[in-house]
Formats: C-alpha cells, structure tokens, sequence
C-alpha cells in the first residue's frame, strides 16, 4: 500500500493553483472539469509520477470551522519537504510569502510555517 492523493482544501482553486505552482514550485498534473469546480492536482517537478496534491474546493459546510480552527491554533494542515528550510523560507520570503512560524529546529528537523493564500497553514520541514 502506498499514498497516491491527498488534499488540502483551497477557497479559489484558481488562486491555488498560481500559488502551488508559481510560488512552490509544483507542476499541474490533471484537470478535469466537474461542473462549477475541477479535479485539479499538482505534483513536484522531482516526482512526477509521486504523490498528487488534490486542490480540493472547501465547499462542504464542515472544511469552513475545521481550516478557521487549525489557522487560529497555529496548526499547519500538512507538510511538504524541502532540502533546506533556509534557503527555500529565503526564496519564499522573495517571493511575498507570509510565514507564521520562522525556520526552527527541533531536534534532528528544521520546520517553517507558510500562509498557502488559500486558508492554509503549511509547513515545510528538512531533515
């Protein structure tokens, strides 16, 4: 068994998308159009047949409270890595990116918390 999806709830799939690929880094993988909304993932540049990213619309009424809670509490939704959380809080900083959490070690990793634009707070950590 191994992950193949995951998702992080966007508000503007648009939006999402320009940022997880022109701000991160990630490339477009599929998109399909589902009425209103579309079947839209990204995948980094270095797997393109890894993991894919889901830029899920945060339509349903319980996504709202559950993101609000998270970002209130400082939690990040997910995690992405990063050879050096340095270089890449520099590049992000760079590039307007808001972080919430400066790049800090904690024990044997080094983790930063960015605002993703879309009601997220995700981390990027190195080992």
């Amino acid at each position: 068994m191994r992950i193949y999806l995951t998702s992080v709830f966007v508000d503007d799939q648009e939006k999402a998308l320009r940022f997880y690929i022109d701000v991160l880094g990630f490339v477009k993988k599929t998109e399909v159009p589902l009425g209103e909304h579309r079947w839209l993932t990204v995948v980094s540049p270095e797997d393109p047949d890894g993991v894919e990213l889901v830029l899920e619309p945060s339509d349903h009424p319980a996504v709202g409270p559950f993101k609000a809670a998270l970002v209130t509490d400082g939690i990040p939704l997910t995690s992405f890595a990063v050879d050096d959380v340095h270089a890449e809080f520099d590049r992000l900083k760079g590039l307007g990116v808001t972080f919430t959490q400066e790049p800090a070690a904690m024990g044997p990793v080094t983790t930063a918390v960015l605002d993703d634009t879309c009601g997220n707070l995700i981390m990027i950590a190195s080992t």
